[in-house]
């Protein structure tokens, strides 16, 4: 999936989420709703975190001037969140 927010360039490592001063953690890889206080916010599997995402279309749509189905979001997610750092094989 192509950067949908050119405007950031940095991301949450976990859910991707654009990287704002507002929502990064203490750890400036992530986002302050993925990783707080030193650790994961969520035990989840990749798919879990995809569908915790998806609640959040409507917003993600309203915010690049898209108008993804759950399905088409959901297939983007599963192509983009391997190359997020903690959903990276080891």
């Amino acid at each position: 999936m192509d950067n949908p927010f050119p405007e950031y360039q940095r991301f949450c490592q976990s859910c991707g989420m654009p990287l704002t001063d507002e929502v990064v953690s203490d750890n400036p890889e992530y986002c302050k709703y993925c990783f707080a206080d030193g650790k994961f916010t969520q035990d989840c599997t990749m798919e879990q975190m995809i569908e915790v995402c998806v609640q959040f279309l409507d917003e993600f749509n309203k915010n690049t001037g898209l108008n993804l189905t759950a399905d088409e979001y959901r297939e983007q997610l599963r192509q983009y969140f391997p190359t997020l750092k903690r959903w990276q094989k080891k």
